[in-house]
């Protein structure tokens, strides 16, 4: 299958571009947190049940389509974009997370009991949710999680959830495998990976060519066709981007965050949170990550 990632076409699975591995969700949970600590995530197929998935998949489109940001005429659980028209911002809209079918997929029980049985505790998540409707030529950059949300439990986690099926040639999420431990990431992690966007006005993408960091440091890149139904998470310190939407159709993901309840939470996510305040340069220009990769040595 032809791919983007960064600007590099390549084909996948390949050489640049590996399959990631599949977990089963009913697997004892310590052999499951070995393969997190060893690979950094855990791809966990049909953990959500895929009707509601889907159920949820209708809601947010119905949502945009009534915003117009939709193609008239099309099946609406397409998601096909105007060529013209209206964009919808769906990351600083709570209103739509918190629409029944959407939240019972983002805080479905499976979930809850899926991390009580790898933190050994209850769980929680962050109030805020990171929903996304990436359109054609859109990727996310290669980057930590840390750098966004570092002020709470260092056992936090993301959860990566496609609302549908998901082809790598639509924008599928890539991980690079052992950049949470491997020791030729311990400078990177121990630099960018200690960031703090908000405190120290950085950007928050490493790097908008993910290719360059396994030249740099190592590792080797890792998606997967996803289906609804499919979760991947990982910790804050395993390095992930995503390949290019090359679809005339939106790609809808959402992020969101589980930690042991007993831990403390970055105030910025709670609920009624700050957020990025001052963030995106309200309070002077952003360190751009060139000058900070000189001043870190890399």
């Amino acid at each position: 299958m032809h791919a983007v990632f960064g600007s590099h076409p390549l084909e996948y699975p390949g050489a640049d571009l590996g399959e990631l591995r599949i977990s089963n969700p009913d697997t004892d949970i310590d052999s499951l947190a070995q393969v997190l600590k060893e690979d950094g995530y855990l791809l966990l197929r049909g953990l959500l049940p895929r009707e509601h998935v889907l159920a949820g998949r209708e809601a947010v489109l119905s949502y945009m389509a009534a915003k117009e940001a939709l193609t008239p005429g099309t099946p609406l659980l397409e998601g096909v974009m105007p060529q013209v028209g209206k964009r919808v911002q769906l990351m600083n809209n709570q209103d739509v997370v918190t629409l029944p079918a959407v939240s019972g997929v983002l805080e479905h029980p499976h979930l809850f009991r899926f991390f009580e049985r790898l933190f050994r505790s209850d769980a929680a998540t962050f109030a805020y949710k990171w929903l996304r409707a990436v359109g054609n030529e859109q990727y996310t950059g290669a980057h930590m999680d840390f750098v966004y949300m570092g002020r709470g439990s260092d056992r936090l986690h993301t959860v990566w959830i496609p609302f549908g099926d998901i082809e790598v040639e639509q924008g599928t999420l890539c991980v690079c495998e052992g950049s949470n431990h491997l020791d030729s990431f311990a400078h990177l992690r121990q630099t960018y990976g200690r960031s703090d966007v908000d405190r120290d006005r950085t950007e928050g993408w490493f790097t908008k060519e993910p290719m360059d960091i396994t030249e740099q440091f190592g590792g080797r890149w890792l998606t997967a066709d996803f289906l609804a139904g499919d979760i991947i998470l990982f910790g804050m310190h395993t390095m992930h981007a995503s390949t290019t939407n090359l679809t005339n159709r939106y790609r809808l993901s959402c992020d969101v965050r589980y930690q042991p309840a007993g831990d403390p939470m970055d105030e910025r996510w709670r609920r009624n949170g700050i957020g990025h305040s001052g963030y995106q340069g309200e309070d002077g220009p952003l360190r751009t990550m060139d000058e900070l990769r000189k001043e870190w040595g890399l």
